[in-house]
């Protein structure tokens, strides 16, 4: 009879256990360097792109440690739904390379290398093929900005009419209090200029702007 307790668990030698990680590292690596190939986006960050490597051979680590107990599987499900993630993903293309890191680390953990390797090799060449074939249109024409300001409670900030007066067009992606009071907003635009040029001279005016506290 089947029962939690009595889950069959199969074991798993040091020897997997390193080749499993190994296979985990090279996935990673490939899917990371395929990222800072492809990526089109404003916001890269060079700490998402490490992220990956880790986050393949953490799934890789999650589903050794699970195997096939269904107990261990449900506490793990448990001890993990502690976890709050308080960054906003900005990139659709973001979420799709979590969950490509996902995949493979599940393979790779679970000692499937055939598909680990085969999966990212594939995915891979047709991420490699669509940027290659979209890269014309998706020139790096947008600019992720950053400004944090005190509120005055009169409704539209003092640098948005500097927004209006330099950028094409601007739309807000994140938004979050800054201090225990909440008198402080952070606001994240995506923004395309109408000079580029005039950039610099852009930023500097936003940052003497009434109430504007940092830009970046």
């Amino acid at each position: 009879m089947f029962t939690l307790d009595n889950a069959a668990v199969f074991p798993i030698t040091g020897m997997q256990i390193m080749l499993n990680i190994c296979a985990a590292v090279i996935c990673g690596l490939a899917i990371s360097m395929l990222y800072r190939r492809t990526y089109r986006g404003p916001g890269y960050s060079a700490a998402f792109v490490s992220s990956l490597v880790l986050l393949t051979m953490i799934t890789a680590l999650v589903i050794m440690t699970i195997g096939s107990n269904v107990a261990r599987a449900f506490g793990l499900v448990g001890a993990m739904s502690i976890i709050r993630f308080r960054t906003a993903v900005k990139d659709t293309q973001d979420i799709v390379y979590i969950f490509f890191s996902l995949a493979v680390g599940m393979a790779a953990g679970g000692g499937y290398y055939n598909v680990a390797f085969m999966g990212t090799a594939c995915v891979g060449a047709v991420i490699f093929i669509s940027s290659l074939v979209t890269g014309a249109a998706l020139q790096k024409e947008e600019y992720l900005l950053q400004v944090a300001y005190e509120t005055n409670g009169d409704g539209v900030p003092a640098y948005v009419n500097l927004m209006r007066q330099y950028c094409r067009s601007h739309h807000v992606i994140n938004t979050q209090t800054l201090g225990e009071d909440g008198g402080k907003l952070e606001v994240s635009y995506y923004v395309k200029l109408r000079d580029k040029a005039a950039g610099d001279q852009f930023v500097r005016d936003l940052r003497h702007a009434k109430g504007v506290r940092h830009v970046s």
